[in-house]
């Protein structure tokens, strides 16, 4: 048990020590960019504001979509890159729907729900059937609905962005009257909670992980491999359409071009940066989360020390290369065997061991 703590604090390290670096760099950069207030947003309900509430409410989209993503990669050994395609089609029948009914209410909002819902695991699952039943490489698979996905958002509202103006709909992407948390960051932690649930409660994360590891010992072992993938689609869906339906809210319109747009490079850099391994096999979904914080955090960073937003990309880009490098197996082992001379060299000249 020990040993097994061990080992999941072994794969957070790389994420732990980029945010520390991140967290010290901005409290000597700027001592306030920590600081946390109160003020009276648009709708006349007092909430908190900071750079820290922005970045953990911001990142809110990508964390949900990393944790599906997480799954997949460790099933499939790799990832969706059509998740922003297919939580623009999920923002798009949300709206759809809504805008059937004269009124925006509690059922017409729960209607739109399972109607995303439904339609973004359809679109998630043809992709597992890719993937699972075909045999086809998982980023090769997903780039269908990556190419043509945001055409179908198009087709299904229109070369309008609709509005969609209501209490309901701002309680969803902002904050709930009384509550001065943004509604988001509760949807992290349920998601989170219902996650974590599921693998406590079943074998999920075991087969999981035996099919990512290896598929043909899995099946002579009873798993069936294309049900694992398949399910892991699925989840994946769900997380999409979640993700989805906070950014439409959020923004209070759908737009196909915008919604959700370049998350899927964010989601599986998220999933790297956590510490899982991209090729399949052991996951931790943690890891993912705070992989999407550390890229959030990041942004945010560099917004604030006025970088132009073109050139963020660029920047982001060095950062996360020095930070998935230094994760590693090559270097690792590199640097454990590095280490483990040192301690031999110093164990020989140690005049405590030598024999008088």
């Amino acid at each position: 048990m020990r040993k097994k703590k061990i080992s999941g604090l072994g794969q957070l390290l790389i994420p732990l020590v980029a945010l520390l670096i991140l967290l010290v760099f901005n409290l000597i950069r700027d001592p306030g960019f920590y600081a946390i207030g109160m003020a009276v947003n648009n709708s006349g309900n007092q909430v908190l504001t900071g750079n820290i509430i922005s970045i953990i409410d911001s990142a809110s989209e990508l964390a949900i979509i990393a944790m599906g993503m997480t799954l997949v990669t460790a099933a499939c050994g790799g990832q969706d890159i059509s998740v922003g395609a297919v939580g623009t089609i999920a923002g798009s029948i949300f709206v759809k729907t809504l805008k059937a009914f004269p009124d925006i209410t509690f059922g017409t909002v729960l209607l739109g729900i399972l109607a995303c819902c439904l339609v973004t695991v359809l679109f998630t699952s043809f992709n597992g059937a890719l993937v699972s039943v075909f045999r086809i490489q998982p980023m090769i698979a997903t780039l269908i609905l990556f190419s043509c996905g945001r055409s179908i958002a198009y087709w299904i509202v229109g070369s309008a962005t609709p509005q969609i103006d209501s209490p309901i709909i701002s309680a969803i992407g902002m904050t709930i009257p009384g509550i001065p948390i943004p509604t988001p960051i509760f949807g992290v932690a349920a998601v989170g909670l219902i996650l974590t649930l599921i693998f406590r409660t079943t074998t999920l994360r075991l087969y999981t992980e035996s099919v990512g590891v290896n598929e043909g010992a899995s099946r002579l072992n009873g798993i069936n491999p294309v049900g694992i993938k398949m399910l892991s689609f699925v989840i994946l869906g769900l997380c999409v359409a979640v993700a989805g339906i906070i950014g439409t809210c959020r923004m209070g319109q759908v737009s196909h071009k915008t919604l959700l747009i370049d998350i899927e490079m964010d989601a599986i850099l998220a999933v790297a940066i956590g510490g899982n391994n991209l090729g399949g096999g052991r996951f931790r979904i943690s890891g993912s989360i705070l992989g999407a914080y550390i890229i959030q955090m990041l942004t945010t960073t560099l917004l604030a020390m006025r970088v132009d937003p073109v050139n963020i990309k660029a920047y982001k880009a060095i950062v996360i290369i020095v930070i998935v490098m230094a994760g590693s197996p090559v270097l690792k082992q590199k640097l454990t065997a590095v280490w483990n001379r040192i301690r031999s060299a110093g164990a020989h000249t140690d005049p405590s061991k030598e024999v008088g």
